[in-house]
């Protein structure tokens, strides 16, 4: 075993120096595959990133929300649904909630408002997340005007900016009171945005919103498993879109490396043959070419992969946020949690390093097995 690993040591140190002397045609390979893997890892670790982070931010939003709509139109939910829907077995509790949008012609960026169900400010005063502070540059205490639904002005005293901490879901957002919400909005008093509700057991998400659906036929119930759903895959989408882009110069990098690793060029078929007039057995080429296989793809591998990770978590991926995220005035300022699936990274490997490393054995293996004489002439 010692002579074993001893001799495969000493091929390794061989490979290296060969590798060394072609050192321009292996660093331009190296280099473009190098990139490949960059790329791809950029995408998935990015995809997978926001995908994480939606679901942690997502796993706090209500079990069940109720919609009402009208001819395929949304339509403010009348509080006597409340009621009805209350009355439903396994319901544990109701709750209609106030929010909406407000389009800012000013600043082109779009405001959630919201009536929180806790801590409101008091009428004349509002909360704001810190995009909409950063943009309109306002303050605790500044004074801020909208139009109401009427054309009339409102004008709103900032009691704090929400903590930057929650950015990703308060950027965009103001927190107003009840009363200030239907002023402002039109809303009447006997309706709401959409009704919150939560179920005494999570098995009964499905049940519970075929109920409601039988009971009032106009209503749309949202299950947050479908919202979860939906985000894997609008960021699946748009991480498969940018993927298929690229696919263009990953076969490009695949006939290039195709070629170079298939075809032997006539410094190589020399010195194959100059090994075997010296006493290198088949099996001993086969190892040299394997281990010059492993070590220009683990090598690209690596370096690809690495790069992706601090482009991803530390430059916050500059080159395909844009793309991935999607595009909005008021965009959140956050930073990705690092985080690994095994799988894509398991992916990644089989997909980058075995083809290149598997397609390096067979023109060695047939140079290898020809007369030594013949090989180098």
């Amino acid at each position: 075993m010692r002579n074993l690993l001893e001799r495969q040591r000493h091929i390794l140190d061989f490979t290296i120096a060969s590798l060394l002397r072609r050192k321009w045609k292996n660093g331009s390979l190296l280099a473009v595959y190098t990139l490949l893997v960059f790329l791809l890892s950029s995408i998935l670790l990015f995809s997978h990133a926001l995908k994480t982070e939606a679901n942690a931010v997502l796993q706090g939003t209500p079990e069940i929300i109720v919609q009402r709509s009208l001819t395929g139109r949304y339509q403010p939910v009348p509080l006597s649904y409340a009621e009805k829907i209350a009355e439903i077995r396994g319901i544990h509790s109701v709750r209609p909630r106030l929010w909406g949008y407000y389009y800012d012609a000013n600043f082109l960026a779009n405001y959630t408002l919201l009536v929180p169900r806790e801590g409101a400010p008091q009428p004349g005063f509002i909360d704001i997340g810190s995009g909409i502070s950063r943009i309109r540059d306002t303050h605790p205490g500044d004074v801020i005007g909208f139009t109401g639904h009427d054309g009339k002005p409102r004008s709103f005293t900032i009691r704090k900016v929400l903590p930057a901490g929650s950015e990703l879901v308060s950027a965009d957002l103001i927190l107003i009171s009840e009363s200030d919400y239907r002023d402002f909005s039109g809303l009447p008093a006997d309706q709401a945005t959409d009704l919150v509700i939560t179920v005494r057991n999570p098995r009964e998400f499905s049940t519970v919103a075929e109920k409601v659906v039988r009971l009032l036929p106009d209503s749309r119930p949202i299950v947050r498993d479908e919202i979860l759903r939906t985000y894997d895959a609008v960021f699946g989408w748009r991480s498969g879109l940018v993927i298929v882009v690229f696919g263009a110069v990953a076969l490009a990098f695949v006939i290039f490396a195709w070629d170079k690793a298939t075809g032997l060029s006539a410094e190589e078929r020399r010195e194959i043959g100059i090994l075997k007039a010296v006493g290198w057995e088949t099996a001993d080429v086969l190892h040299l070419k394997f281990w010059e296989g492993v070590v220009v793809s683990l090598t690209a591998f690596l370096a690809g992969y690495l790069l992706a990770y601090a482009h991803v978590f530390l430059g916050g991926s500059f080159l395909f946020a844009p793309v991935l995220k999607g595009w909005s005035v008021l965009y959140p300022e956050f930073r990705l949690v690092p985080s690994l699936d095994c799988g894509e990274l398991a992916a990644i490997f089989f997909l980058t390093v075995v083809p290149y490393t598997a397609t390096t054995i067979v023109p060695s293996w047939r140079a290898a097995t020809i007369d030594p004489d013949a090989v180098m002439r």
